[in-house]
Parts: C-alpha cells; sequence; structure tokens
C-alpha cells in the first residue's frame, strides 16, 4: 500500500477562530480543551478504505436540521492524490445523513491555503422518519478516502488555490 498522505491539526488560533464563528455558545477555553482532545482520522481495520474523522464535540442533529463543524484537521498530500468526503456508512444508513455538498472533495492544494487547509464538514439530518442524530464527542461521524486521479493531456492549470468553498473558479 502506497503511503502518500498525512494528517494534522490546524493552529489552535485558527481552530478558536472556526468554533467561535460556528458555536458562540462555547467559550475559548472551552474550545481549546476541545481543541487539545482532537483526534486525527484513523483507518478502524487494515482492510477498510476510510480514515474516520471524530466529532470534536457532541452534537444533537433533529430531522432537517443541518450542522458545519470545523474538524480542526487537515491534510498534506501528494500531487496527484484527493480526499473525498462521506458521511460515515451507519449514519448515512440509519439516519439520512448527508453531506451538504453531496461528497466533499479535498485537494492536494488545499493544505496551502491561508486557513490551512482545515476542513470543515457540513451535514444534514435528512431523516423521513422522524429520527434525531445523537453523535458524543470522539465519535467517528465522517470517513474519507484517498484516490489517486489523473488530468487531460491538454490540460494548462496554472492557478494557485487559496481558500476552500468556490475559491479555484
Amino acid at each position: 500500500m502506497r503511503r502518500i498522505a498525512q494528517f494534522f491539526k490546524v493552529s489552535p488560533e485558527l481552530f478558536v477562530e472556526a468554533m467561535k464563528e460556528e458555536f458562540p455558545q462555547y467559550t475559548e477555553d472551552d474550545i481549546k480543551d476541545l481543541y487539545d482532545s482532537l483526534v486525527l482520522p484513523v483507518r478502524a481495520t487494515k482492510g477498510s478504505a476510510g480514515y474516520d474523522f471524530f466529532a470534536p464535540f457532541s452534537f444533537s442533529l433533529p430531522p432537517g436540521a443541518t450542522i458545519k463543524i470545523p474538524t480542526g484537521v487537515r491534510v498534506k498530500m501528494e500531487e496527484d492524490w484527493v480526499l473525498k468526503l462521506y458521511p460515515r456508512s451507519g449514519l448515512g444508513f440509519k439516519y439520512r445523513l448527508q453531506m451538504n455538498n453531496t461528497v466533499g472533495i479535498i485537494d492536494s492544494d488545499y493544505y496551502y491555503s491561508d486557513n490551512e487547509g482545515h476542513i470543515f464538514i457540513k451535514m444534514t439530518n435528512d431523516s423521513n422518519e422522524g429520527k434525531t442524530v445523537e453523535v458524543a464527542a470522539g465519535t467517528g461521524f465522517a470517513q474519507g478516502i484517498f484516490l489517486e486521479y489523473g488530468i487531460t493531456v491538454d490540460d494548462a492549470a496554472e492557478g494557485i488555490r487559496n481558500g476552500g468553498f468556490g475559491s479555484t473558479t
């Protein structure tokens, strides 16, 4: 198996900023404690394709509700690879938990952005059975799979990324 990437935490300052923006109910001390307890994504078994992303805090998501989670995680990977993000299979199956952008795409150059390549995961509980999703802090809620990709023979892309959503067009 080829080793092509490594996960890191974003800086504490960037995590505090992102959490304050999304979850103002947390104090700065609370956020620093959350940062200290962040767990980098890992595979559960030798045969797992996906790296589990763990909830930095507990959350409850009733049907129709959406949450945008600052994971505190960034990833450095080789140039011709991409990290694709999905909900954990069980959560999608049991609750119709879905990524708001269907599949999250983390490009290799995102790591070098001003936001340190901070990975956010925005999900919606699309349950049509009235089920509320309960996720405890430290529980896997999303998974990322690395895939190699190619480009066309006449590709001439020269742009340099700086940012996340919509930064390349």
